[in-house]
Formats: C-alpha cells, sequence, structure tokens
C-alpha cells in the first residue's frame, strides 16, 4: 500500500497542518541511534517515520515488506544458495491453493489421515518423519521452568515493554519478522543491545506450509539477510507462524542451520477480537498455564507459552501476568538458555550464559569486542548498506482489527500510515 492510496481527493489545510506537526514532533527526538529511540515513549511518536540509512540503500537487495518473498531475479547469491539445497528438497506439495492457504485457509485440501508430512497445523505433529531432521522444541528441559518469549517484534511502540523487561532484568527469546525489522529497524537494534535472545520469525508472516519452494527458501534467506543487515547477528533459531510447519518447511529451515521452535500452551493473546475471542479468553489462557504450574505441571520438564509483542493489548497483558508467572514458576528465562543454548548466533562473539548461570543471576548476554565468525553466514551474504526508510508500527489502540492474522500483519506493517492518519482525525475534530 502506498500512503497517496488512502487519499482520493486533495489534503485539506488541516491535514497538512497534523502532518506537519507529526513531523516537527519525531525531528524533536534523536532518531538516529537505538538509543535516542529508546528514550521515546509517547506510541504515536514512536511510530512515525525515521530516516534508517542502511535500510534504504539497501532495499532493492530485498522483496517488498510484508509481501511473501521469493528469489529476487538479480539476486545471484540467493539462486546459488537456493541450488546448493535443492537436491535434497523432499518430494512434499505445498498444501492448500494460494492465495487462501497463504492465510491458513486449507478448507478445500485433501492430506491423508496417516499425516506422512509430519504437519503441525493438521495433527501438532512435533517429531519429523524425514530422517535427519531434529524434533522440533516444544518445552525445556529443567523443571519448573518457563521458556520465556514474545513473537512478531519488533514493534514499533515497544519502548515501555522493554523497559519493563529491563527494569526487572528479564531476558527473552523474540522472534523478529524480518518486513518488520526492515520497518523498524532502530527497535530491532534494542533487543539484542538489552540482551535478549533473537531468533526468526519469517520475512512476511504467512503460513509456511503454504508456498513454494523458492518462496519458502525467501521467507528465511531474506529475513536473516534483513537480521544481520540491521542487527549484525545470524540467528540460528525460528518459530513458523501460526506454528505452521512440515518436514518441508523443516528441511529449509534445517537447511539455514535454524532450530525450530513451537509451543505446549497458547495465550491466544494475538486473536483478541478476533473470531470471538476476548480479552478474559486471553487472561483464562494465562491462568490456565499459571494452574498448572502451581499444581505441578512442570516438575519434570518446564514449557513453552505462545505470547506477542503484536500490539499494546498483548504487552500490556504480558505486563499483567508477570508477578504471576514469576510466582508460579521457578524460572522464567529465554528459550535458548533453558536448553542451555550458549551459541545463539553463527557470529561468536555473542553467548548466552547457561541456565545455571543464568539461575545464578548472570543473565546478561557476553559480547566479545571484535564479531568473529563460527562458518559461512546463513544468509549467504551481507547485505548492502546507506539509505534511509520509515518506521512503522502497530496501532496505538493495541487490540487487532477483523481483518484475520495476515491481514492485521500487513496493517501492523504500515504503523508510520496508520499513526498518521490517527492524528490527522484528531487535528480534524480540533480544527473543524
Amino acid at each position: 500500500m502506498r500512503l497517496s492510496s488512502l487519499f482520493t481527493t486533495t489534503p485539506s489545510a488541516s491535514a497538512l497542518l497534523a502532518v506537519s506537526i507529526l513531523v516537527g514532533l519525531a525531528s524533536a527526538q534523536d532518531r538516529t541511534t537505538e538509543a535516542g529511540e529508546a528514550q521515546i515513549l509517547d506510541p504515536t511518536l514512536e511510530c512515525s517515520p525515521y530516516n534508517y540509512a542502511p535500510v534504504t540503500n539497501a532495499l532493492s537487495q530485498f522483496p517488498t515488506i510484508w509481501d511473501p518473498a521469493d528469489i529476487l531475479s538479480n539476486d545471484t547469491n540467493a539462486q546459488n544458495r537456493y541450488n546448493s539445497m535443492s537436491s535434497g528438497i523432499p518430494n512434499i506439495q505445498p498444501k492448500g491453493t494460494q492465495p487462501a492457504s497463504l492465510m491458513g485457509d486449507f478448507s478445500n485440501y485433501s492430506y491423508p489421515a496417516s499425516d506422512p508430512d509430519c504437519w503441525w497445523t493438521y495433527s501438532k505433529c512435533t517429531t519429523p518423519k524425514l530422517s535427519g531432521l531434529a524434533p522440533d522444541m516444544t518445552g525445556t528441559p529443567e523443571p519448573d521452568t518457563l521458556g520465556y518469549g514474545f513473537d512478531d517484534g519488533p514493534n514499533c511502540s515497544h519502548n515501555a515493554f522493554y523497559d519493563f523487561l529491563q527494569q526487572n532484568n528479564q531476558k527473552a527469546t523474540l522472534f523478529y519478522i524480518g518486513s518488520n525489522v526492515m520497518n523498524h529497524p532502530l527497535e530491532g537494534q534494542r533487543g539484542l543491545t538489552d540482551g535478549h535472545e533473537i531468533c526468526v520469525h519469517t520475512w512476511s508472516h504467512r503460513y509456511m506450509t503454504s508456498l513454494t519452494n523458492t518462496q519458502l527458501f525467501a521467507e528465511f534467506y531474506y529475513s536473516l539477510q534483513a537480521i544481520k543487515l540491521v542487527i549484525g547477528v545470524t540467528p540460528t533459531c525460528w518459530r513458523p507462524p501460526y506454528g505452521d510447519v512440515d518436514d518441508r518447511v523443516r528441511y529449509f529451515a534445517n537447511a539455514f542451520g535454524l532450530k525450530t521452535i513451537v509451543w505446549q500452551y497458547d495465550s491466544n493473546d494475538w486473536k483478541a477480537g478476533i473470531d470471538g475471542v476476548t480479552d478474559q479468553d486471553v487472561d483464562n489462557n494465562y491462568m490456565n498455564l499459571i494452574t498448572s504450574a502451581q499444581n505441578g505441571t512442570f516438575k519434570s520438564a518446564g514449557t513453552i507459552m505462545l505470547t506477542h509483542e503484536l500490539n499494546n493489548f498483548t504487552m500490556s497483558e504480558a505486563i499483567k501476568f508477570y508477578s504471576q508467572l514469576k510466582s508460579a514458576f521457578k524460572y522464567l528465562i529465554p528459550i535458548g538458555v533453558a536448553n542451555n543454548q550458549t551459541q545463539p548466533y553463527v557470529e561468536t562473539n555473542y553467548s548466552l550464559p547457561t541456565f545455571e548461570q543464568y539461575i545464578s543471576g548472570s543473565t546478561t548476554v557476553t559480547a566479545s569486542s571484535q564479531p568473529s565468525s563460527s562458518g559461512s553466514s546463513g544468509t549467504g551474504g551481507q547485505a548492502g548498506s546507506g539509505g534511509s526508510t520509515t518506521s512503522g508500527g502497530s496501532t496505538t489502540s493495541g487490540k487487532p482489527g477483523s481483518s484475520g492474522a495476515v491481514g492485521m500483519k500487513a496493517v501492523n506493517g504500515m504503523g508510520f500510515v496508520v499513526a498518521t492518519v490517527a492524528l490527522l482525525a484528531g487535528a480534524f475534530r480540533v480544527l473543524a
């Protein structure tokens, strides 16, 4: 979507004034560094546009933000990398028919009851049937432990939430969407700066089993490129949007050196306001997990719950239930730490603490002064540098609309437009 498509007539003087106000507010803040951006707490200002040179100069090397990714015709690095994987791609067809399947509509798709592809969406299968693939990570081996993490970042208005985590010395696993990293680069940098574990959550947040082989490859490849370009690291973990994964998808993830992480409990926080899901339903889902922990369900091994930094509601829910989770579980820790995965990135200048170190108080990610690599990057080469970009984000109302998950993500990616239109609407009320 282009900004101009939102207007069918010439903007009024009040609209132009509102835009001028927005630009003026943004220019009064330091929008050039992660530290400066982290100081902004007004959601409208957080989600207003800012320039970040490395992203704009590299935009031509990436698919269109929020569109399903595919290999760019002029990207020889990507094509060569795909060719090196192609001989091992399993003979598993995409599920459903695009475009409906991109949004999870598999209603007319016939699939064998034997679940030959270990399709999580069909059977919650997490142990691959294709040889050479590791089981999906669904919980933690450490007792009374919650693998603590959030999907769909970096959200443009997450500063108050990240401040809360920082004040509590709480680290988490953050599953970042490539398009969001490109839209909100300084916010993405804060995740690493604050010592959180960064994982991949694909480029466009579509149902992965619906994609063609080249689209699947590109969703991983360009997400890794974006995170490397903006944040400077190459993750070794990922989460499939909606949990939609099968052995073909796992093959590509494995080829990129990514561990697949799903969950056992679902807060459904992202769905509040959709399909009849209420705020109370989300509260109840949190309480079900808390009650299970209090009843000793996790005395032998810990668990993972699906939660999001998608919008202000999902982040406020995380804050609301934080103390109760801390009381119910002995430990709330990043998923990598809970599994003693001390090497979170391809680059070897970062390391996570072990489980024992973390629970003893050493929660900080260790970073050496000189970056190095333990091998060839999973991205197949770095993106370029220079340029400017707009930083968008979630709607400041904090709740997703009723347009469905994928449509909601697209709006989230255009949060700059949403924030602008919201400010315009306020100006109309004041100036009319």
